[in-house]
């Protein structure tokens, strides 16, 4: 995917801030002094009176957007997604989740491809957390078009609203004419009978290419972009699984509490089927280089490509 046009998910993120900024007047940007690094400097450049810096208070943060949600604005805090699900997770379940108030977080810099920064901060755990508490919508897009239209459909959903970005740059796999974004909407990228790769994030993009090598072997799989963990496209997770009977998961998150076993819920009750969850296996990651992480905890292509096979 050399030649394929890759940009990073929080520049994406940011970038849909500013140029929703007069489409919504509401919109207030909070940031836990990381404006460059989460890309809401984007925004704040465009609307600097309705950017607010925090400092590093992140779970003071929280308390303040709750604070503007309740005055009638629509709040998006933005920080790591170690600081913005793991720190503040009292407060986005107390002050956010229980008074069902209409916050957005903006979680950036998520999964081991934040690399250097290290298992401090590479939060593998925030999709299994946020998936936690009641009435939040948590969605982890899987490129630049898929990331903006994530932040308008967060903006016009009222309620509280988890979206996960990263800080790799991934390739764009959305630009289609009859690309459309709904929240709780599964996309089925590529059709199969032998097995069905089920991805979200950046992992999306490793699931389409693993997919073409195993065409190589004969082997026929359909792809299933699953950009909202909740609401689940439950509806489209069992059709796939009756049509071809087998189903991996693939997640740039621990395989814990997150994609594989949202899907591994739905399918023990409404359609029994054999699943393998490829992800991160109830460890830490590592300092590194990102793109050399992934290659290592088995989540680039050729990692899911072995995978796949040993399984079937």
């Amino acid at each position: 995917m050399a030649d394929v046009k890759k940009i990073a998910t929080r520049e994406s993120y940011g970038n849909a801030l500013a140029e929703l900024g007069n489409e919504y007047p509401d919109l207030v940007v909070l940031d836990a002094d990381l404006a460059a690094a989460t890309k809401t400097g984007i925004f704040k450049k465009a609307f600097p009176d309705r950017h607010i810096d925090c400092g590093i208070a992140e779970s003071n943060m929280v308390g303040i957007a709750a604070g503007l949600a309740a005055a009638g604005k629509i709040p998006f805090v933005s920080s790591f997604a170690m600081f913005a699900a793991g720190r503040a997770f009292e407060q986005v379940r107390n002050s956010v989740g229980y008074p069902k108030l209409n916050v957005k977080i903006g979680a950036t810099h998520a999964g081991i491809s934040v690399g250097e920064d290290g298992a401090t901060h590479q939060c593998c755990e925030d999709l299994a957390l946020m998936r936690t508490i009641p009435g939040m919508v948590v969605m982890n897009p899987s490129d630049d078009i898929e990331a903006k239209a994530a932040v308008k459909a967060a903006l016009d959903h009222q309620g509280p609203v988890y979206i996960r970005f990263g800080r790799l740059a991934v390739p764009v796999i959305n630009d289609r004419p009859d690309y459309q974004f709904e929240i709780g909407r599964g996309v089925t990228l590529r059709e199969g009978k032998d097995v069905t790769l089920i991805a979200t994030g950046l992992e999306v993009a490793e699931a389409l290419e693993a997919a073409g090598k195993l065409e190589k072997d004969g082997i026929d799989a359909k792809v299933i972009n699953i950009h909202t963990l909740k609401p689940l496209d439950e509806d489209l997770v069992v059709a796939a699984a009756k049509e071809t009977g087998k189903v991996v998961t693939i997640e740039e998150h621990s395989v814990i509490g997150g994609l594989g076993s949202a899907v591994c819920d739905c399918l023990s009750q409404k359609a029994p089927t054999k699943v393998l969850k490829i992800g991160v296996n109830d460890t830490y990651g590592e300092s590194g280089p990102a793109t050399e992480l992934i290659k290592k905890y088995g989540l680039d292509s050729e990692g899911i490509y072995n995978k796949v096979k040993a399984f079937l």
